[in-house]
């Protein structure tokens, strides 16, 4: 134990209550920036054990070496089951309703030997040449919701743009309906709204959503097309097939994990060119002189410098480890924070500068190890088209709002803006 002394009696002055006791976290105010908190957390308690919002306990791992340790260690499970409360029964922990939904065997819920063959099965269905072959699929969607607002000269970015496009990409790939996805976009509005919305709003969202891929599903299994969803039950591996609950859990992580991710790359990264005038006109001269390569690493260096993904999805220590010197105990839930990691001085030079041309740049935006986004194709290409296409159709875009005024979303995982008020010179529509 330290013992106390009278600061009086060193000259030194008396230590503040936050310097004394950390930040304050998971407060609107740490929400609009959470970085110099998580700055705090690096130097000073690196791996911390903090209590959730929810009421749960987790251990923060917040350098990127940890991070990158602890995302890839085996003993960090992803099956609730693992954890010492019962805290995933109780909604504290994962999705809203998935338990109660019969959708609790996905990708993120589940370890070795069973993600090992879950994620080769949807691997084979969810492929780089499909993904390729969408690109222009995206391009019609990213051209057709901006011709609804080109001619009004304001607009608001999250709910007229960054939100729909990627809801109506994911549903185009999984093979819903033209005449079905707008009640998608409903019921993905209410799950991104992290208690914004009613009193048990997300967990029916989540049942209707599984209604609604069970009977898809039936459909497709009499009348498959070329589509996700069809490939997901053709799919197979040594002659095992995925269950009807196993396909029913996959589309609905895709959904929910696919989208949300998108619209904060898009709505982060739009926000952060806003911001950062000189790194969009960088941009916006490359893109008018036909060079992509900005584009490319600009996209990584959005990914790093403000993710849409905050903290990792749960983990749950099997046995008792170390994490940085810190003692973990078997059953403990261990949450890395992905945006604390990339901002990590010990691994990148100026980390809370904007740099698009950024080249030593492995953040771990998109995890890391064998639970790395299975989505981070699909995601940058609808990252790189939505950014690339604003800027060239709308070249004097303008945030609308004083940035102090905007608000983010309240949540533990991702990271997103409520609103992104936009005004630009009215532009006419595309000719098809």
């Amino acid at each position: 134990m330290t013992e106390k002394t009278d600061p009086s009696a060193t000259g030194s002055a008396p230590e503040t209550p936050s310097e004394a006791q950390g930040p304050e976290l998971f407060t609107w105010e740490f929400a609009t920036d959470p970085y110099p908190a998580y700055a705090w957390l690096r130097d000073n308690e690196p791996v911390s054990r903090q209590r959730l919002p929810s009421g749960v306990e987790a251990w923060l791992v917040t350098r990127y070496a940890d991070a990158r340790q602890a995302l890839a260690d085996q003993r960090l499970s992803k099956n609730p089951a693992h954890h010492a409360e019962p805290a995933h029964a109780k909604g504290k922990t994962g999705i809203p309703g998935e338990r109660k939904a019969e959708l609790m065997t996905h990708l993120l819920n589940i370890d070795p030997p069973d993600h090992t063959r879950l994620r080769r099965l949807v691997a084979k269905a969810f492929t780089p040449r499909r993904v390729a072959e969408f690109a222009p699929r995206v391009q019609e969607l990213t051209d057709d919701l901006i011709d609804r607002f080109a001619e009004k000269g304001t607009a608001d970015l999250i709910h007229e743009f960054a939100f729909p496009l990627p809801i109506y990409a994911i549903c185009d790939l999984l093979g819903v309906p033209r005449e079905d996805q707008d009640d998608f976009r409903d019921w993905a509005g209410m799950m991104i709204r992290h208690g914004g919305g009613p009193r048990g709003g997300v967990a029916r969202s989540v049942k209707k959503m599984r209604g609604y891929l069970a009977e898809l599903i039936h459909r497709k299994r009499l009348e498959p097309g070329d589509d996700l969803i069809s490939g997901l039950i053709k799919a197979s591996d040594h002659g095992e097939h995925l269950t009807e609950n196993e396909a029913a859990a996959m589309a609905f992580i895709l959904l929910f994990a696919g989208f949300e991710t998108t619209v904060n790359l898009i709505g982060n990264g739009m926000y952060a060119l806003l911001t950062h005038p000189e790194q969009r006109e960088r941009l916006q001269r490359a893109l008018d002189e036909g060079d992509t390569g900005l584009l490319e690493t600009g996209i990584e260096e959005l990914l790093r410098y403000d993710g849409p993904v905050e903290l990792a999805t749960w983990r749950f220590a099997t046995e008792a480890l170390s994490i940085g010197g810190q003692d973990i105990a078997a059953g403990d839930p261990v949450l890395v924070v992905l945006a604390a990691a990339d901002r990590d001085p010990a691994r990148f030079d100026d980390p809370d500068t904007l740099d698009l041309s950024r080249r030593d740049n492995q953040h771990l935006g998109y995890g890391h190890g064998i639970h790395y986004c299975l989505g981070a194709p699909l995601a940058r290409l609808e990252g790189r088209t939505a950014l690339a296409t604003l800027l060239r159709r709308l070249p004097d875009l303008q945030l609308a709002a004083d940035p102090d005024d905007l608000r983010w979303r309240g949540g533990l995982i991702m990271r997103g803006l409520r609103t992104l008020p936009v005004e630009f010179t009215t532009a006419q529509k595309t000719v098809s």
